[in-house]
């Protein structure tokens, strides 16, 4: 072997090996990353010189081999790409690539804590963190080229020599450091190959096999996939979670260079909405798990893929987050995902209905944290409903038979899963009970809500939280027809708030926050003066549970509920007024607590009740015991109690104690009762 050249690399920066090996990259695995992406790309530049008609005869079939020899303890990454000429060595590897590492080093040894992403440029020298020594065997695709051998220590003397290669490409070789043996083992291998270059163009091959994936599905053409396309690469990235909701294939070249695919997960209560789940790709070339400087919050749960060469790699975090390129991106997948949701909604509503549980709170989201995207979808965020098509319009002024009814979307179990409600027939416009996604659930938007109700009650939302606890108001708004929307995922607390700076002349009122005059009877009979006790019979009722009850802070109102069936209808409610309910919510949040049920609350006695009017009866009792109190008047006090109780756990859990002391009562109750 002739020696070519043996000298020492130009540097000035003295201990610069010590901290390449040190400091180059977080993971020292990344080496391994680097070297076979510039293997791909010597192979790129090879069939781009074969397209320019400058290289002679068929080019083989591309690949990447991968070598381990446990006795010699060598790690070698071979390509059959463009390889380097004696000259090219020189520069690419003793000065450009040497140059850049140094560059690297000036700009971040004195931040320890600075965290990098990524840089590319670095490739070559990244090898010298696992490595005691590394070799270059190479031949160009030039005429008459000599093959060349580089080597280096770790220090910064190198030798340059000729080379019996006849192969052309290019073949690095590491000695590993005793430290670093781990990647003598195939297992090992394997796994970084999967986990960085798994998409990576050309075959990449172990002992032979082929390690790699290879297909990249979010470089290719959205018409040339299937819809099982989509979904067997999600399950790919994302092995034994549940299928997709929908999909967003993105695919620009102009003003900067991005595909990917990302998708909507099912969502679960456990999920951490700040924490990204879509892997970061360049060229093909995995980058990161998690891309949070790149999407927009508010679409931090979705997966899948980014790719794109613009993305800056070798900045910090928090540059990144602050680069133009960046958030143009960003704006550019918000604007996709949107575009997407719409295309949805009026081609596809069915699918739209049905993931809407889980697409909705992205599409809420958003709205509340991106002003653009918020424009976008206004128009499509939809709530589920408790309108009946035909029951609701008996309860109502008939209108004019050519007057304009706004549509209601209704899921239907035949498939057409949107329809107008003047042609919905009845059998097709039950609510179900619980489950929203259950066939024949009703929705609308809310200025279609506005529209529908402006004459009944002009600019208010009745609006449901908690169905289960909730079902008792709701049942009383529905029988009045009164129509009530349901805002039951975790973020409509917050998206409450948000339509009431957008809609500022309406009125959101939760179902159990007041009574609407429509809910209540004026029963004149009730404030009738009783001459044996001076006292109406609203008066005397409020003072039974007054007495009974013995809470201060317990505002106790009688009003008789409006219904046909009076003993269809609650004995009492809790009330919890919308401004007092909300400034206690905003408090525990701001502290960091749950929302404690608040002592003073309002309790609405139904006097329209049976049970209530026998209440009266039931505590005057005539015979007196040496307690003070007849025994009749004791069992009212119990019952008193219970009707609160059971108003009371529509609204929250008991404790322990609270527990304890419903069931004692009760029993009392029942014993009572039954006692002849």
């Amino acid at each position: 072997m002739t020696m070519l050249e043996q000298g020492t690399i130009s540097i000035h920066t003295e201990n610069i090996f010590p901290i390449i090996k040190k400091s180059l990259y977080t993971d020292h695995e990344i080496f391994l990353r680097e070297l076979i992406s510039n293997a791909v790309d010597a192979i790129q530049k090879l069939k781009m010189v074969s397209f320019a008609g400058e290289v002679d005869g068929e080019l083989e079939a591309p690949e990447i081999q991968i070598s381990i020899d446990k006795d010699k303890k060598t790690l070698s990454i071979s390509d059959n790409g463009i390889g380097m000429t004696v000259d090219e060595v020189k520069k690419y590897i003793n000065q450009v690539a040497f140059s850049s590492a140094e560059e690297f080093v000036q700009k971040y040894q004195k931040d320890a804590d600075q965290q990098i992403i990524g840089h590319f440029g670095l490739g070559f020298y990244s090898s010298f963190m696992v490595a005691s020594k590394v070799e270059i065997d190479t031949l160009s695709y030039k005429q008459g080229a000599q093959a060349v051998h580089w080597s280096c220590d770790g220090s910064p003397a190198f030798q340059l020599e000729d080379s019996s290669r006849t192969q052309r490409g290019t073949t690095v070789t590491l000695t590993l450091q005793d430290e670093e043996q781990e990647y003598l083992e195939p297992i090992r291998i394997k796994q970084l190959v999967t986990a960085y270059c798994d998409f990576m163009p050309v075959p990449i091959k172990l002992d032979g096999e082929q390690v790699n994936r290879q297909r990249a599905l979010w470089k290719e053409s959205p018409q040339s996939l299937t819809k099982e396309d989509y979904l067997d690469f999600y399950r790919y990235l994302y092995p034994f979670q549940d299928e997709p909701l929908l999909w967003v294939h993105l695919n620009t070249d102009y003003p900067f260079l991005l595909n990917g695919i990302l998708y909507f997960p099912k969502l679960k209560p456990d999920v951490d909405v700040t924490k990204g789940n879509i892997k970061l790709f360049c060229n093909q070339v995995f980058v990161s798990d998690h891309c949070e400087e790149v999407i927009p919050k508010f679409l931090m749960p979705l997966r899948g893929v980014i790719d794109s060469p613009d993305i800056p790699l070798n900045v910090s975090r928090s540059a990144l987050t602050n680069d133009r390129t960046v958030r143009r991106i960003a704006d550019f997948i918000a604007k996709k995902v949107g575009d997407r949701l719409k295309s949805l909604y009026n081609e596809q509503r069915d699918e739209y209905i049905q993931s809407w549980q889980d697409v909705g709170t992205f599409v809420k989201f958003g709205s509340l944290n991106d002003d653009k995207f918020k424009k976008q979808v206004e128009d499509i965020i939809i709530y589920r409903t408790t309108y009946e098509p035909g029951v609701q319009e008996n309860k109502e002024v008939t209108q004019a038979s050519n007057a304009e009814t706004p549509a209601v979307q209704v899921q239907s179990e035949e498939g057409d899963a949107w329809q107008d409600v003047t042609s919905a027939s009845s059998s097709e416009s039950q609510l179900p009970t619980s489950n929203s996604q259950l066939p024949n659930s009703q929705y609308t938007t809310l200025k279609e809500y506005l529209e529908r109700n402006k004459e009944r009650n002009e600019n208010r939302v009745f609006y449901c939280t908690d169905e289960a606890p909730q079902a008792t108001y709701v049942e009383l708004h529905k029988k009045q027809g009164l129509e009530v929307l349901f805002m039951d995922s975790f973020i409509d607390t917050h998206f409450i708030s948000f339509l009431e700076r957008e809609y500022s002349d309406v009125k959101f009122s939760r179902v159990d926050s007041d009574l609407d005059n429509t809910l209540i009877d004026q029963d004149k009979a009730a404030e009738i003066v009783d001459p044996k006790t001076n006292k109406t019979r609203n008066e005397l009722i409020k003072e039974i549970f007054e007495k009974a009850l013995n809470k201060p802070k317990v505002n106790i109102r009688t009003q008789a509920l409006k219904s046909d069936d009076p003993q269809g209808t609650p004995p009492a409610i809790v009330l919890l007024p919308e401004a007092l309910r909300r400034l206690q919510e905003m408090t525990a949040l701001m502290q960091q607590q749950s929302a404690q049920f608040p002592e003073e609350h309002i309790l609405v006695v139904n006097t329209a009740h049976p049970l209530i009017q026998n209440l009266t009866e039931l505590s005057q009792g005539s015979i007196v015991q040496g307690s003070g109190q007849s025994p009749s008047g004791e069992l009212a006090n119990l019952i008193c109690q219970h009707v609160y109780d059971l108003a009371l756990m529509a609204q929250k859990g008991f404790d322990a104690d609270s527990m304890k002391a419903f069931v004692e009562r009760s029993n009392q109750v029942l014993t009572r009762l039954t006692t002849r």
